[in-house]
């Protein structure tokens, strides 16, 4: 055999090497994630529910889902272990403090790119952004009415006229 006839299976079985490799570290890393979870944090099921981790044994997980609801799972069905801010916010509705923050971006970026000649042009409160004044608008108006009629008329005009077919002809 030669080496152009094994090349696509060469080809082949590198993919295959390479999708199961990525595949073992996907389950490795959510092993991991698993195996790292401590009683009072908060995690995400893989059916979506959300609870707090009471207790973690070899197999199992036992989670506090509300008062007085504490539900068995295992622990491969646990999807995702939740960071405090995330959990409170997602379950409590409570949001992070903002104020602790050292930078707040604003809301658009003119802020960030004004320079001083907008800054002063825009403390003026007119801003040219290619409007026409009404008294254009209605010369544009009344122009465009008066191509019409034109038109229209021109149009009628051709209608009127008797029209020739390709077989007719004037003489009889």
């Amino acid at each position: 055999m030669s080496l152009v006839t094994l090349l696509p299976f060469i080809v082949l079985i590198g993919a295959m090497f390479l999708m199961t490799r990525s595949a073992k570290r996907k389950q490795q890393q959510a092993a991991d994630m698993r195996n790292h979870m401590q009683p009072g944090s908060g995690v995400r099921t893989i059916g979506g529910m959300y609870a707090t981790v009471k207790e973690v044994n070899e197999e199992t997980v036992l989670l506090d889902a509300g008062p007085g609801v504490e539900l068995l799972f295992a622990k491969n069905s646990i999807g995702a272990v939740l960071s405090d801010d995330e959990y409170n916010r997602i379950v409590h509705g409570v949001e992070h403090d903002l104020k602790s923050d050292a930078d707040i971006v604003p809301d658009d970026a003119s802020s960030l790119t004004e320079d001083d000649e907008s800054a002063a042009a825009a403390s003026e409160g007119k801003i040219d952004l290619g409007k026409q004044d009404a008294a254009e608008r209605g010369e544009d108006a009344i122009k465009a009415a008066e191509d019409k009629a034109d038109a229209a008329e021109a149009k009628a005009q051709a209608d009127e006229e008797p029209k020739k077919s390709e077989g007719d002809t004037d003489a009889k």
